[in-house]
Parts: C-alpha cells; structure tokens; sequence
C-alpha cells in the first residue's frame, strides 16, 4: 500500500514507523523539507520525503498527523489531490484545561471532510500518546490495544483496519463519520484523567463480561429442590 504521511511529527514518526516495517511504501510530507527528510531516513525501508502535495498525491491512504484546526487548513489546500483518497484523521482538539475545542460543534474529523468533499475520511488512532504508538507492539497484559475506527466507506474503512493490524493492534467498528466526536470526547477526558489526575481512565468500565451488570448463575441442585415459601 502507498500511505502518504502528512506532519513531521511524532503522531507521523510512531505510525509510519510501523507501516514501514510492514512493507509498506510511505511518502513522509512537511512544509519543511529538512525535518521530512530526516523522519524519512530515521524511518528507512525505501521511505521518501515529500513536500505535503507531493505526499497527498503519492498516498492511496493519507495520514493527517497535523495539529487541530492546521490540519484543516492543509487539507483545504490539497482538496485537489486528495478526492478519492482514504484520509486518516488522528488528531485531538483539546485544549486547556483539556476543554474539548468542538464542543457543540462539527469534530474535527468531520471539518477534515468538509475541506476536502472528495476524500474518505476515517478517524483513528486518536486515543493515545504518540510514545504508546511507538511500541512494538502494543500490547497490556497480553492484550493487544484495541483502536476504534469511524468512517462511513466501507473500503476506506477495511484499509484503516489493516493499518491498524499492522500496528500490532485490534480494530474495533466505532460507527459513521458522526460518531468521530465521540472518540474525540473521550480522548478529552480520558487525558483529563490520565494527565490531570493521574488517574487510571481503564478503571471506569467494568470487564465486558459486567457490561450489563453482575452475571446470574445458575442455583445449584440444592437450591432447585429446596421448597419455597
């Protein structure tokens, strides 16, 4: 697969650095073409550094490693050359105070696809720290991390999923585009936790088993036959 990486940072270091190791062609793209060029060579495998445009174009899949509210911008930019393409959105908009910077408002995923009508747009990888991305794999206790995936193109979305395998990770079905804010929440709250309180997001959600409460077992022969009142 061809994936053009858009940003020079570490959200694009993390991700592409996976892809790469997975056979994959990537393009590194970046108004600054030093910075492009040195992820490239630190990424190896036939990684190429680009100029954004040239990135956009080389991509059947695009990653948006740009902050919030730049990353529309540079996608307005490359409408052109995007329509058609998967565009994967991984950003955040939190701001101080880890506000939610959308709050009653488009996501931020949902602006990427109003800046560029002609693209696929899936949400992913959104959830965690770039240095988290960064290993290989991910995996707590013997458990893959699990990524929720939104988009509403089937095909889009099968590729994202690969990508996310190729991370050592498990794709999880998040739903249509409109449910993107969703995870952008909870991006927001689960850094609320993590860094502002230090606390453990994990531990406010019970084991899938609990989901729908305490499971009923069943009586044992004793209490089958003992006689009611």
């Amino acid at each position: 697969m061809r994936i053009g990486v858009l940003g020079t940072g570490g959200m694009a270091d993390a991700l592409a650095d996976h892809w790469v190791r997975a056979g994959h062609e990537v393009a590194v793209g970046g108004r600054d073409v030093h910075k492009a060029k040195r992820l490239a060579t630190r990424l190896g495998g036939g990684a190429k550094p680009a100029g954004l445009r040239a990135a956009a174009e080389f991509g059947q899949v695009v990653l948006a490693a740009l902050p919030f509210g730049a990353g529309t911008d540079v996608v307005r930019e490359l409408q052109a050359v995007l329509g058609g393409k998967v565009l994967i959105d991984c950003s955040n908009p939190v701001g101080p105070g880890f506000r939610l910077l959308t709050q009653g408002r488009r996501s931020a995923a949902q602006r990427l696809a109003a800046a560029a009508p002609g693209a696929r747009v899936v949400k992913a990888f959104n959830l965690c720290h770039e240095d988290v991305w960064r290993m290989s794999p991910p995996v707590f206790d013997g458990r893959p991390l699990a990524v929720p995936v939104c988009g509403d193109d089937e095909t889009a979305l099968a590729l994202v999923r690969e990508l996310v395998r190729d991370a050592g990770c498990e794709p999880l079905a998040g739903g249509g585009l409109e449910r993107a804010g969703l995870l952008e929440a909870t991006a927001a709250l689960f850094i609320g936790l993590w860094v502002g309180e230090g606390a453990d997001a994990q531990a406010v959600a019970p084991p899938l088993a609990y989901a729908a409460g305490p499971a009923h077992e069943e009586p044992d022969d004793a209490e089958r036959c003992r006689p009611r009142r």
